[in-house]
């Protein structure tokens, strides 16, 4: 489909930059070679929307027998939504799912009461070495769904709507934005779309929804008059359009929606609006009665007793 034509703010204009509330510079976590940045939670903020956790993975270069190894564990009360640019990784989960992700196609995992799942590269992909960059996210379920039961759903490039033209090219993946809407379902209002922009390219984004946020997976941008570089976390007011403005090759990942139904508890791989739910959840784990995940029976991480 064709971009959706509108008007855009004027480039420059020093109104858009009185628009963004914080910027927030991931912590880099080196994880045996793999680097992460984890722009949420912060200190600075815990939510956007239902966005409670966003790590950016990579870019990294997995050299032949090299590969990732997240042994099974669990998670509840979130919705976990993985977003590959380059390279591949294999999904299992307690439900029986067991499939590759790849560039451009969503995982959304459901956790609900209760899942458990592994991310590990394939054997053949292993062998042959890759690189790997991209994006795992957790959505907060709102508390009417924080019990549901668990689901997995996998959707493809085919399946993701997609607008282009004008130098910008816009894939959403979660939720509703630019007069689309995503397959990818999700029980609260929001957005998470990925926007590859070329030099020159100006990308609006609406007030349509009172939490909005722009990360700058890769080049540098200008938004009224202000320039900034990959590897941060735009996160606006309300109310403002913004224009943003690509001064280099970029990509970014717009995210956000309405506030939560009130703040949550994250502890380890577990969000609730409740802490004794994370309790029960902690001691279950410790005491092994979530479900295994078949194909991945062997291994498992232990609850962190330290935390």
């Amino acid at each position: 489909m064709s971009w959706l034509k509108d008007n855009d703010p004027i480039p420059g204009d020093c109104r858009s930059c009185d628009a963004i509330e914080q910027v927030i510079v991931p912590r880099a976590r080196d994880l045996g070679g793999f680097e992460v940045r984890r722009a949420l939670p912060s200190a600075q903020r815990q939510m956007i929307g239902p966005f409670i956790f966003f790590d950016q993975m990579g870019p990294a270069q997995f050299l032949s027998g090299q590969g990732i190894d997240v042994r099974p564990h669990p998670h509840i009360g979130l919705a976990t939504v993985t977003y590959l640019f380059e390279g591949e990784m294999m999904h299992r989960d307690s439900l029986g799912s067991s499939l590759a992700i790849r560039p451009g196609e969503v995982n959304l995992m459901t956790a609900g009461r209760g899942i458990v799942h592994s991310e590990r590269t394939a054997p053949d992909t292993r062998m042959s070495g890759q690189d790997m960059f991209g994006i795992q996210a957790w959505m907060a379920l709102p508390k009417s769904h924080e019990e549901s039961a668990p689901a997995f759903a996998h959707h493809d490039v085919s399946a993701l709507p997609r607008l282009e033209g004008e130098g910008k090219r816009v894939r959403l993946i979660v939720g509703s934005l630019y007069g689309e809407t995503s397959p990818a379902a999700f029980p609260h209002d929001c957005f998470y779309a990925e926007a590859v922009l070329a030099p020159g390219a100006i990308l609006p984004l609406d007030p349509d929804y009172d939490e909005r946020a722009v990360y700058l997976a890769s080049g540098r941008v200008d938004i009224g008059g202000q320039t900034f570089e990959g590897g941060q976390l735009l996160v606006f007011k309300p109310g403002d359009r913004i224009s943003i403005l690509a001064e280099t090759n970029a990509r970014l990942m717009l995210l956000g929606g309405e506030p939560m139904d009130g703040p949550r508890h994250i502890w380890w791989n577990f969000v609730s609006s409740s802490q004794e739910r994370i309790d029960s959840a902690k001691e279950d784990w410790r005491q092994g009665r979530f479900a295994i995940v078949p194909g991945d029976e062997t291994e498992f991480i232990p609850l962190p007793e330290n935390r």
